[in-house]
């Protein structure tokens, strides 16, 4: 049997779109806003985001492309998950949130905070995408598969057809083995060529030796206000990493302020399928000391 969702979500309309998401918690609370990366969606946090409820209103949305939101005929680069994550916060009514991100959705959360520093009341991220200054500096076991899928028409071939991001990239990059029911679920938004273009598009987005020029300017601008930033800072790390080592985690936190390293012990780049408990009980006790589960962070959200 396929499982095509593992629950039904709802919807808000988004720039002639839809984009769904989940939500939980205490509505009494701050917003923590979950932003996954590709080519997963909101699933991905699900078993995180129940223990962070209890402390936040938890909002987790499927980026446009992804999971259970539409399709619409974009090219999906970043600056359209700008512009869709910007239009689904405004239409949802959140103001300010802390946020949890993982991979793409470091980079969505880096740009929204350099853009909007009042929006941002924490953050607590992992495996994020940094400008790399030449292709040394990605991970070698993975550097010649990437460099395949923007290598026109082998990535194409590669993702579009057979599905490689979700296929390989995927399980090759969680430790533990993904049941097939999970497995059911990742499929579930990519049955066709077409329908796989989002997830194409972003390693083509990657910022590596300057290109695309736009992304990597975009982003070594993000990360420069990042390192002037105030707010607090949940970093995870695991052993080998993927886009980010432990090594490169390290030096990155000693250029910023306020920045705590939390080690999770073995792990490539989708952390929170190998390791939901214990980031999902960090982000807990860390957002109980920033006072998000008090009366007077509540945010109410506009339906």
């Amino acid at each position: 049997m396929t499982t095509l969702f593992d629950v039904e979500l709802p919807h808000v309309n988004v720039l002639g779109s839809t984009m769904a998401y989940r939500e939980a918690g205490n509505p009494d609370a701050a917003v923590a806003l979950f932003l996954h990366g590709n080519p997963t969606s909101s699933y991905i946090w699900r078993k995180i985001i129940p223990l962070v409820a209890p402390v936040a209103h938890c909002i987790a949305p499927d980026l446009i492309g992804f999971g259970q939101s539409g399709k619409p005929d974009i090219e999906y680069r970043f600056a359209d998950h700008v512009r869709y994550l910007d239009a689904f916060l405004a239409n949802v009514g959140i103001s300010s949130a802390f946020v949890m991100a993982q991979d793409w959705g470091t980079a969505l959360a880096f740009h929204l905070a350099d853009r909007r520093p009042e929006f941002m009341r924490g953050l607590a991220f992992m495996e994020f995408i940094w400008p790399m200054p030449t292709w040394d500096d990605f991970h070698p076991d993975a550097r010649e598969t990437f460099q395949k899928f923007r290598t026109p028409g082998v990535g194409e071939q590669m993702i579009l057809e057979d599905n490689a991001f979700v296929e390989k990239i995927l399980p090759g990059a969680t430790m533990r083995k993904l049941t097939d029911q999970e497995m059911s679920v990742y499929r579930a938004p990519f049955p066709t060529a077409e329908s796989r273009r989002p997830t194409w598009r972003f390693p083509n987005e990657l910022p590596i030796a300057g290109q695309p020029a736009d992304v990597y300017s975009t982003l070594e601008t993000a990360h420069r206000a990042l390192a002037q930033s105030s707010y607090p800072k949940l970093l995870f790390t695991a052993t080998p990493g993927a886009l980010v080592s432990p090594s490169v985690t390290k030096r990155f936190a000693k250029n910023i302020k306020d920045c705590k390293i939390v080690d999770l012990g073995a792990g490539i780049h989708y952390f929170q399928e190998d390791h939901p408990e214990l980031i999902g009980a960090t982000v807990k006790e860390w957002l109980i000391g920033l006072g998000a589960d008090s009366s007077s962070a509540k945010q109410t959200l506009t339906p």
